[in-house]
């Protein structure tokens, strides 16, 4: 999996962490090993361009999508085609006030974000009540197996 994570903002993240569990969600995902996926972190002017440009809102927000190739996730016998999945655009510095605000470190609430960034690629939303109880169980699920997994580095 081609996973490009790019720091343009002024706090430091384990930007490593971001690439594994990006890898870890495609591949729970059934995405196609040579999809390609920008992970960006920017600083809160910038979201908040991207969040009035794209979602007619304003100030910035914690998370944005931006699909490609509009993939959906494959499964075991038949993975999702190979291609662009998109860009998911971090705020670290409103992901901290919700961290703070949760009770959690910074790095958490920035696997979150991006795990559910991942799934709005991949055709997942949370309009309906339906949606939220399928796209937040995944959620949680890909980020168990994540933390599981990392407990075994």
């Amino acid at each position: 999996m081609s996973i490009e994570v790019n720091n343009e903002s002024a706090i430091e993240v384990d930007e490593a962490a971001l690439q594994r569990l990006a890898v870890y969600a495609l591949d729970a995902m059934h995405v196609h090993p040579d999809a390609e996926l920008a992970i960006v972190l920017v600083d809160e002017g910038a979201m908040e361009q991207l969040h009035v440009q794209w979602m007619d809102e304003p100030g910035p927000t914690d998370v944005l999508s931006f699909p490609m190739d509009e993939l959906r996730p494959g499964t075991e016998d038949q993975p999702a085609p190979p291609g662009l999945l998109g860009d998911v655009v971090l705020c670290p510095q409103v992901a901290e006030t919700q961290a703070k605000s949760a009770g959690h470190p910074l790095m958490d609430e920035l696997l979150l974000l991006t795990t559910h960034g991942i799934l709005h690629l991949l055709g997942f939303d949370h309009a309906e009540p339906a949606e939220e109880k399928e796209m937040f169980g995944i959620q949680r699920d890909i980020l168990v197996g994540f933390a599981m997994q990392e407990r075994r580095r």
